[in-house]
């Protein structure tokens, strides 16, 4: 099957430019494998994740990271966000069969991998730091789970390969590969995961605070009535004492 590549250091999601890049952090990255965020995505709907790459390393920096995308089921498109400092180069692959795509097209090549490449030392990820690198992409499978193999170059020209798939045991390999949950959804980017609990959890205050505010109207139109009724007695107690005192006179 043939492969093309071509040059994207440039194009892609300049929306999200500002947030990508390399961001420095003061203390060692919670995860020190190459990870997806997040880690859940909806099926059937776009997602625009960060592949992370944390340096292990102490003395050297990371250079390079090459992410390779899951064969079966593929993944129709996938679109680059610019990282400042990184070139990106995508490699695609032909399918023996087309896929459909976000709008009902018919997709006959799909992104194979991606790899991003440092341009100067400037831009390196150093020890203590992780690195953002911003895809969209989907529609994503109807399947639990996908995996990316992604392989990290360091400054001295190692090479880490984060590949291992789960063996099915509660251990985790020695280098994972990233891995992205996906929970089912409407096509529309709306999961039953956690996103869409939470969404269903803010409807529901939403609407606690709707009846809450309505409780607060009903007794505070309560409370002036009682207050407009006990004025309205002592008027007529007032009236009647002045009456009694002018007859009395």
């Amino acid at each position: 099957m043939p492969t093309h590549r071509w040059r994207r250091g440039a194009a892609g999601l300049s929306a999200v430019a500002v947030a990508a890049g390399v961001l420095a952090v003061t203390a060692a990255p919670a995860a020190a494998h190459v990870t997806v965020a997040p880690e859940e995505a909806a099926q059937g709907s776009m997602a625009r994740v960060d592949f992370r790459a944390p340096t292990e390393s102490d003395t050297l920096s990371t250079t390079g990271l090459e992410v390779h995308f899951p064969e079966d089921p593929p993944i129709p498109s996938v679109l680059t966000a610019p990282v400042p400092g990184w070139t990106v180069d995508v490699t695609t692959r032909t399918l023996d069969e087309p896929v459909e795509g976000a709008h009902g097209e018919q997709i006959t090549e799909v992104v194979e991998s991606i790899t991003w490449t440092a341009e100067n030392e400037a831009a390196e990820i150093r020890p203590g730091e992780f690195g953002e690198f911003p895809v969209s992409m989907g529609p994503m499978p109807e399947v639990d789970e996908v995996f990316f193999r992604a392989l990290q170059t360091y400054s001295d020209d190692t090479v880490v390969r984060w590949i291992e798939l789960p063996a099915g045991d509660d251990d985790e390999p020695a280098l994972p590969a990233a891995s992205l949950r996906l929970v089912e959804g409407d096509g529309h980017g709306h999961g039953h995961g956690a996103t869409g609990d939470a969404a269903a959890d803010d409807d529901q205050a939403g609407e606690s605070g709707q009846a809450a505010g309505a409780d607060d109207g009903s007794s505070a139109g309560v409370w002036l009535g009682l207050g407009g009724l006990l004025a309205g007695l002592a008027g007529l107690v007032l009236g009647g004492l002045a009456f009694l005192r002018t007859r009395a006179d």
